[in-house]
């Protein structure tokens, strides 16, 4: 995976205020996308790392909750949440609430504007930008 992805994350880390990320790929990371996520707490994890992490979660299935928890913390991975109740109505409700892009049909991020005379205001705009630049009220 290239760089571009990286600096994508890192521009929008800087816009949300998030204080690090991950970029997750079942391939290989090239030398430029390493360099430039060192140093901006993004954390990259590329194909055999993710195979490896699968392979270390699977085989603690069916372990001890302390055994489980100490694989975790060996994988330098922050224990999974306990599902308590089924997310689903919640997940649904907020995907019947996004748009889609009215240019591409992609799926519309609720976005700020930050300069001209909509500046402050919420309004959702195409998740392919700047490919796409198809833009919908926020109500």
């Amino acid at each position: 995976m290239g760089v571009t992805t990286v600096r994508e994350l890192y521009g929008v880390m800087a816009a949300k205020g998030a204080t690090g990320g991950f970029v997750v790929t079942s391939g290989r990371f090239t030398a430029d996308a390493k360099d430039f996520a060192q140093g901006r707490n993004i954390e990259l994890v590329d194909g055999p790392r993710l195979f490896a992490m699968i392979e270390q979660a699977q085989s603690t299935q069916g372990k001890p909750a302390a055994v489980q928890r100490e694989t975790y913390r060996s994988m330098g991975s922050p224990e999974p949440q306990r599902r308590t109740a089924a997310p689903e109505p919640l997940v649904t409700a907020k995907a019947a609430a996004q748009p889609e892009c009215p240019r591409c049909g992609a799926a519309m991020a609720l976005r700020t504007a930050k300069q001209g005379v909509n500046a402050g205001n919420t309004f959702w705009g195409c998740s392919t930008y700047p490919k796409c630049r198809g833009t919908v009220a926020a109500s």
